[in-house]
This record gives structure tokens, sequence and C-alpha cells, in this order.
């Protein structure tokens, strides 16, 4: 067995840049950067980068001892890493899962940097990063992507290979679910009734604990069309109810069967599990189990403020006892929220400060109030509870405080499906609401589920809706603001292929959609 004093004379070695004959000198078994490598939550002057260490992802502690361990890590101005212009070392720490958040700064704003990673005689793969512009700076445009909803067992994750191909993108916007924490199902079944397996399918049983979420995380960070979009792109990470327990909410289990004391242990490990596995700064650390900051701002000089909201830790419990309901009272409570007190000030804020020529709010659940009726034999209006309709009078509120404004968009997901429409306070509309459909969750779907049609019909202001996989990619310039829905023919095959299914655009100052 090897001494403590053996591993840290080992990892002592010169790393970036060692010969390859150090890799047999190694101490641990197989490649230390299984799981790729991110960066995250950039700023005019840096970023985060992220790795973590695990040669054996699906083994206990990812392969690696329980002791801390330095990794190296690099910084360049090319990708060649001809010009390093920043490098240390950073502890590889066992209680975060030998994860590595460095916090990069002194950089140049609004350019592309390349970053690597070392320990002992191995090499991590390169990512890029992109620092934005200067608060000050006036951008003449802006590109980035949207996605989410990626569970593992419903489709194929090539959708992020085609999101890594997307050039130009300044960052990513991820709006949750990024796994989904449910242990393997059973067969879905075809026209005809017969079984058929899953595309792909989960290990491990249910995720209650930290060892059940970390598991889960390696499996969906050991496909590789994840890795490289998580490499090849910056990103802005949030998380939403599948990265703990379907539908959660404050202290709430989803599925409500545990009491408050013992979910707010399973929510610690799945907040826990989250922060490891995410390219984001070290006060997004859970502490007292939340992440009491997890919302914040993002500056693009004077073209765009981003706010990205937590719609799940301070969210008082959906009425109507949850689920897709007619309506119930609970709906109307004037001390129901999605977003705390003091998120809600912080957001409007934000908003109504004029310093910027569009205003994004970048959150999970959908804030359209929409009828949900697919059916004829449907005769009452049905909400999902589990979105900011059925919490109307704090929406209401926040809808008042954009009136006026005519630059406000809402990003969402969640859904499962592409929507657009219009976000109405009383007769006038104030802003415009872009829901991304996911990356696989749902299956290969369609253009339109059934009852589509009726759902356009029951929601005048709703403009859009498709049924396919993909993500979104936003295009922002002084006059407008243009979001493309990027759709997928297929998930559960390789080989998919992606195609833009409409182009939607947004003039400044009139908040409406002109759809091709």
């Amino acid at each position: 067995m090897l001494t403590r004093r053996q591993i840290l004379t080992a990892v002592a070695i010169p790393a970036i840049g060692a010969p390859a004959l150090l890799k047999a000198q190694s101490w641990y078994a197989g490649y230390p950067f299984s799981l790729g490598v991110t960066s995250g939550d950039p700023a005019a002057d840096g970023f985060v980068i992220w790795t973590k260490l695990a040669p054996k992802p699906f083994e206990p502690h990812g392969g690696m001892p329980t002791i801390p361990l330095p990794v190296k890590w690099e910084v360049a101005s090319d990708d060649r890493f001809r010009t390093i212009v920043a490098s240390g070392e950073a502890t590889a720490r066992p209680e975060l899962g030998h994860s590595v958040h460095v916090e990069v700064a002194g950089l140049q704003p609004d350019r592309p940097y390349w970053y690597r990673f070392a320990l002992a005689g191995d090499q991590s793969p390169r990512g890029r990063a992109q620092t934005l512009p200067l608060a000050s700076a006036s951008p003449k445009a802006l590109k980035f992507g949207v996605a989410g909803c990626q569970n593992y067992e419903d489709g194929l994750f090539t959708a992020f290979r085609h999101l890594a191909r997307e050039d130009d993108l300044n960052f990513v916007y991820h709006y949750g679910d990024f796994i989904y924490e449910y242990k393997k199902r059973g067969p879905d079944y075809d026209k005809d009734g017969l079984p058929v397996p899953q595309v792909r399918q989960h290990v491990g049983q249910d995720c209650i604990d930290v060892v059940d979420y970390r598991l889960r995380y390696a499996q969906y960070l050991s496909d590789y069309d994840l890795q490289a979009a998580r490499a090849r792109h910056t990103w802005f990470p949030t998380f939403d109810d599948h990265e703990i327990d379907n539908n959660w909410v404050q202290d709430f289990a989803g599925k409500g069967n545990s009491p408050a004391e013992i979910f707010r242990l399973r929510r610690q490990a799945g907040l826990q599990a989250w922060y490891e596995f995410m390219p984001v700064r070290a006060a997004m650390m859970p502490r007292n189990g939340l992440i009491t900051n997890a919302y914040r701002e993002a500056r693009f000089g004077d073209l765009m403020s981003i706010d990205f909201l937590d719609t799940r830790s301070f969210r008082t419990d959906q009425p109507c006892n949850d689920g897709f309901k007619p309506y119930c009272p609970g709906i109307d409570d004037s001390k129901a929220m999605v977003i705390s007190t003091e998120e809600e000030s912080w957001l409007v804020r934000n908003m109504t400060r004029g310093q910027t020529k569009w205003n994004c709010v970048a959150q999970q659940v959908m804030m359209m109030s929409l009828d949900r009726r697919r059916y004829a034999d449907e005769t009452q209006k049905i909400y999902n509870i589990d979105t900011w309709a059925a919490y109307s009078v704090q929406r209401n509120r926040l809808l008042g405080k954009m009136r006026g404004l005519n630059n406000v968009i809402v990003l969402t997901g969640d859904e499962h499906q592409n929507f657009a429409g219009l976000l109405d306070n009383g007769d006038k509309t104030v802003a415009v609401e872009f829901v991304s459909t996911s990356i696989s969750s749902g299956g290969d779907g369609s253009n339109l589920r059934t009852g589509s049609d009726v759902m356009l019909k029951n929601n005048a202001e709703l403009k859009f809706i498709n049924d396919q996989r993909g993500y979104l990619v936003c295009e922002v310039t002084p006059d407008a603001w243009t979001t493309q829905a990027r759709v997928m023919d297929q998930v559960s095959m390789p080989g998919g292929m992606i195609s833009t299914r409409a182009t939607m655009t947004v003039p400044r100052g009139q908040p409406s959609l002109q759809i091709s």
C-alpha cells in the first residue's frame, strides 16, 4: 500500500508539459480527468474553470484516495498554449469529491481564453472560456445558448454535440434539470402495447444521499457530447427540481413522502453534488443546507443585463396539491411566492434601473399563465400548478413592475417543449417569454403534441409551440432580440440532425413577436 508521503511525492512531479512517460509513475489507476472540464460564471476579468478527479467515476470517491491533492492549472490566450496568462495550483479536496473550482481573475474583457489542468503526468482536455465585456462597454451584438432538461434514459445527448459546434456563443444559460434523480425505470410501450427498452438506463437507486447524486452526475458526464458542450462554451448554471427531487420547493419534498427535517438532508446532499459538478464560484457553496445566493446577475456592457433566478429554494408549497389542476383559492393566496421577498426586491431593482438596452430574466418555470386544456372533454381551465400561474399575486406584482420598460425578455425551461408568447399586465403586453425545450427529456417528440392546436386557440398570448428536443440560440443587438428554436429530428438513435424550427424576433421598445 502506498503511504501518504509516497502519494504526495507522486503528485508533486511537475505536471503541465511533463513527459508522457510519467504516466507510468502515477499512483492512481486510470485517467483522472474522465469527466472533462468546463468554465462558468464569467465576469469582465475572468471566470471559473472546473474539473473533477475521477479515474474510476462509478466507484466510491471516483477511484481517488480520501486526501487533498494539488492540481495544476493554466490559462492561455491561444488554443496552443503558447502564451500563458495565468497559472497556479488548486487543491482537490475529498470532502468536495475532488472537484476543482478555480476563480481566474486579471484577464482582458470580452475575449476568449483556453485552459487546462494536470495531475502528475496526466493532462486534462483543453477548454475554451470567454470573459464578459466591461460594464461601461457598448457591445454591438451578443449571442448565447439556452439548454436544460436532459433525462439520460429518454434520449441521447446529441443536441449537446450540435450546441458545442455553435459558433461565437458568448455563454450558455443552463436552466436546470442537469440530472434526473430517478432509479432505472421499467420499459416503455409501443403503439401495439408491447414493451420496448429505454434508450439508456440509469445506474443506481433513486438519489437520496450525496453518494447517489455523485454517481448520477458521473454517469451523465461520462457522455462525451455533454463534455464537448461544457468544454467548448462558458456556462451560467442554475438548478431546478430534478437535481434533488421532482417538484420540490423550500422544505417540501416533491412527492410529499418525507418530513421537512428529513427532506432537508436530501436537499443538502443534492445541492452539494450540484456545486461539486458545476463551474460556479465558492460563494455558491451550500451553507446550512442551502445555496442562499443562487440568484445572481451578469452585465454585458450597456446591451443586456441578465438576472438568474432561484425559483425553488424559497418558494411556498404548491397550491391545489400540485399537478395540472383547475382553479383553487390557493392560487390567489397573497402570501404565496415563487421567489423570496429579498429576491423579488433585488430583481425589481435590477430591472428598473435603466442601465441596459435589454433586461433578461433567466429562470426555471413558465411565467405565462396558460390554459393547459388539450382535449374537447376538458371543460374547466387547467393550470400547471408548478409554474408562476399558480402564484398569481406575486406574478401580477412582477408583471406590473415590467410595465413601461418595454425591454424585458423572460427565458424559461422545464416544459420539455418550445413555447413563445406574450406576458400581459392587464390590458398591456409587458414582456416576451421564450421557453426552451429539453435536450432529451420526453424522447424524440414531434412538431406538435396532440392538443397543441387547442392550446393555441385557448391562449391568445401563446404564439408558438413545438414538441421536439433541442435548445435555443439568442442573438441580441441594440435594436432587436432574435431567438432561434434549434430542434433535433431524433434523440433515440445516434446521428440526430439539428435544424432551425422557428426564428422569433422582438423589436426593442415593442414587446411583440415576429415569427418566421
